[in-house]
């Protein structure tokens, strides 16, 4: 589903018109990318969780080149559904 399709399907179901759900889905992913930019979770109660993993730094191989390579420690944003997201998307 693309977020086109989402704004389409919250504008039918809620009868306000598309520009407006446009405009709060836009400055929702706004705010979540901002939030989790200055190290704050965002937490959606029955739907789940935003968070920052930070990952170690490491050491991994370019095969074509035969050369190893240093990857740095870095932060990377993932989304941990909560029980109920899981139990409905699992049925």
């Amino acid at each position: 589903m693309t977020k086109a399709e989402i704004v389409n399907e919250i504008a039918k179901t809620t009868g306000i018109d598309k520009a407006s759900v446009l405009a709060v889905v836009e400055q929702f992913m706004v705010v979540v990318k901002d939030s989790l930019a200055h190290g704050e979770n965002v937490y959606l109660r029955g739907f789940g969780t935003f968070q920052v993993k930070e990952r170690a730094e490491k050491t991994a191989r370019n095969i074509s080149k035969n050369t190893t390579i240093v990857i740095p420690a870095h932060n990377i944003p993932f989304f941990k559904p909560s029980a109920e997201f899981k139990k409905e998307v699992g049925q």
